[in-house]
Order: C-alpha cells, then structure tokens, then sequence
C-alpha cells in the first residue's frame, strides 16, 4: 500500500445530530477536510457522486474548490455517474479542474450504483440506444470521454470565426496534458475490471461488488485486481496502472471512537444482498477496534495487500475535527505497519 486517501459521501441533513445541516456545510467543509487531509500527510482526498439525493451531486466546482486551497494532496472522485454525463462538457470541467490543481485530478467515473429515482439520467436529457441498457450507456459515455481527453481536433473550424483560430480541426478546451492516465474505473465485476484495463483506465474497487464466487469480499476483490493487471499486460500498456480499494476503518482512540464504532460485532461480517432482482451483491464488513487488533485484521485483508491505494470511507457528518482525529489516528497508529509511509 503506497497511497492512503479520505472517500466522502457529502451527506447533509438538517438533524440536530449531523454536523453538515445543509448544501454548503456539506461543501464547505468537504474543502476544509481536504485541507486537513493534506496537513496530516494524508495522500488523497475523494468524493462519491450521487444525484437526486442530499449528498455531493456535481463534483467538478468541489474538485475546483478543493485544487485551489490545496498543494500537494491528489484530488478525486469514486466515482461519478457517467450514464448523467455529456462526455464533451465534462472533458471541459475536468480539463479546468485540472490545471487548478496543478495535474492532480484522479477521477473515478462508472455506471453508477442503485438510485434514489427510477432512471435518473433520463431528466438529464440522455436516452440509450436501441439494444442498450443504461450500463452499456454509462460505458459508452466513458469511451467518448476518454478519446475526447486525447486532445486531438475533431471539431471543423468556422471560416469567419470571432477569434482566429489555430491551423487544423478544433479540440475542445482547456486541454489539461497527462489527464487521461489519471482515470479510473470503479469496477464492480471482474469483467468491467478487465474492460477497463483494456481501455487503460486505473481501476477502484469499492465497499461492494458482485458477488461472482461466494467468497469473502477481500478475496473476491484481491482476485479482481490481479484479473485487472493481467488484462493490462495483454492489452500492452507501458505505465504502470493504478489500483485502489475502499475500507471503513475507526482505531478506538478515546471515548467519542467508542461511543460512535464501539458497539459490538454488528458490522465485522460481509453482508449479502441484491441490487436488483437479478444481482446479487456483497457488501464489505467495517473494521473497528483498538489499533493493534486493526493492524492484525488489516493484514489478513487480501485486497488491502494488493491494491496501492487504500481510500477510507469517513462519515461525514460528524464534522471536519472528528474525521481529522480519525485520520490521523489512522496515518500514526494503523498505516505505518501497513507499509505506508
């Protein structure tokens, strides 16, 4: 494990519980949590997209947000929907996400998970083909997109345009040189795995997957990331891929870590259920204990072994100090024995 990065959710409900009562608490302190991130040596800070919900929605004015208050620290989603997105304004977004940050935009598309509405990316203008499903749809807008990252002009410039235009078909702008190696596929199959290799995408496996074998999560998930690099070394890339897997992990610290994940056994088991009539999933246990035990638990995790990049889940709603605590009880008393540096 080379990188350890912070997954949000940018939940918000106006709960006398929550801390992020609303939008702008969500945002705002999504920015102050990538700052503390960052203080803490913390290598990534990432935000999961949903639509029609109270959560973080459009990622890319966040992901501008976070790349300008920022130095060092790699800024990213996991994912966004790509069945909502038109591949051509997104290629913009993300180009000038980018280079306010200074080339350190890693972002996740997919197809997406289970909505809050039935068929959402229909309100936003998107039909799929005859003969595809919305999943072939997300899958075909991630395939415009990256060739659009390319940067090669496609576009037949108007002979009286307002400004002059340079020699040859236009691409579209602002172009962000080395963004196409920093995409990521979240995968939950081990055919998209090997799809998404092909396409040279990096690959981000999350808290769920498929259940394709009735093994344990971290079993099913370390030999997707094996599938993932072979299917990369036969489709001939030269770099090096990239592969991260998500993990909700507390260290018992002190009281308010006990009060909040100390409860029992109740989430230390994968857990099975169905994301729809025909698919069965498996969701991942969440790990919560004193910091020599998670050390232990950790280690006996094949896919934490595997993967590169480790991303925490963090609950959001308890606030920009309390997730810095566990963060950095995370980078002091679990990573190092981890081999994180």
């Amino acid at each position: 494990m080379k990188k350890i990065g912070f997954l949000s959710f940018g939940h918000w409900t106006p709960s006398p519980q929550s801390r992020t009562q609303s939008a702008a608490d969500a945002l705002l302190q999504s920015i102050d949590l990538a700052m503390e991130a960052e203080r803490l040596g913390m290598d990534g800070a990432y935000f999961r997209v949903h639509h029609f919900a109270q959560q973080l929605a459009s990622p890319f004015p966040l992901l501008a947000a976070v790349g300008a208050k920022t130095r060092k620290i790699e800024v990213g989603t996991a994912v966004i929907d790509m069945r909502y997105e038109n591949p051509h304004y997104m290629v913009e977004d993300a180009g000038a996400a980018d280079l306010i940050s200074g080339g350190r935009l890693q972002l996740g598309i997919s197809r997406g998970s289970p909505e809050q509405v039935i068929d959402g990316w229909r309100y936003f203008g998107y039909r799929s083909t005859k003969g595809e499903d919305d999943a072939e749809m997300g899958r075909r807008h991630a395939e415009e997109f990256l060739e659009l990252l390319r940067g090669k002009g496609f576009a037949q410039p108007n002979p009286r345009p307002m400004f002059p235009n340079p020699p040859g078909l236009l691409r579209l702008e602002p172009y962000s040189a080395g963004l196409r190696d920093r995409i990521w596929w979240g995968s939950a199959s081990n055919a998209t795995a090997e799809w998404a290799a092909k396409l040279g995408m990096n690959m981000q496996t999350s808290t769920l997957k498929f259940d394709e074998t009735g093994e344990s999560l971290h079993i099913q998930q370390a030999a997707q990331i094996r599938a993932f690099r072979a299917a990369w070394k036969q489709a001939g890339h030269t770099r090096t891929p990239r592969t991260s897997v998500s993990r909700s992990i507390f260290p018992l610290i002190d009281d308010r870590d006990r009060r909040y994940f100390g409860q029992g056994s109740r989430e230390e088991e994968d857990k099975i259920g169905f994301l729809d009539e025909n698919t069965r999933a498996i969701f991942g246990r969440s790990y919560a204990a004193e910091p020599e035990i998670l050390i232990e638990q950790l280690r006996k995790d094949e896919a934490v072994a595997e993967a590169d990049t480790l991303l925490l889940t963090i609950p959001n709603q308890l606030g920009v100090a309390y997730n810095a605590h566990v963060m950095e009880a995370i980078l002091t008393t679990v990573a190092p024995a981890l081999g994180w540096h």
